[in-house]
């Protein structure tokens, strides 16, 4: 676990865009089985989050076409929470950052760390957009 001072500016960096936070595995069950597009990421406090995914995230939620729902979890803090979200992004194994976008309960696209390490938030956000263009 982290300060939550330490990670508080990180979780602000979502939620001002309008993510919702989920901090325990009932929220997470309600978010993901809902009908519609739900994006979930993975926060992390790790460097290719802040440089990479938080920015690639809010960049791809911008886009025309987007989930009807986005929310994150963060790992290191709502370790249930975090557990229980990694559970329906099987078979991948947890890794943080993440992101994942679910359609009707079911897991449609991944994208994993070592896809958001090293590569430009950019790069990853038009991943994302492909994918919300796809799905959503």
């Amino acid at each position: 676990m982290y300060p939550e001072y330490l990670v508080a500016p990180m979780r602000k960096e979502l939620t001002d865009v309008g993510f919702e936070e989920l901090k325990t595995p009932e929220e997470v069950d309600t978010a993901i089985k809902q009908e519609g597009t739900v994006f979930v990421v993975v926060n992390s406090v790790c460097g290719c989050a802040a440089a990479n995914a938080r920015p690639a995230a809010i960049t791809a939620v911008k886009n025309e076409k987007r989930p009807g729902k986005t929310v994150t979890v963060f790992a290191g803090m709502e370790k249930d929470a975090v557990d229980k979200a990694r559970s329906y992004m099987l078979p991948y194994p947890p890794s943080s950052p993440a992101m994942a976008l679910f359609k009707d309960g079911k897991l449609v696209h991944m994208i994993e760390r070592h896809q958001i390490e090293g590569r430009p938030a950019q790069m990853i956000a038009d991943n994302l957009v492909a994918a919300f263009d796809e799905y959503c």
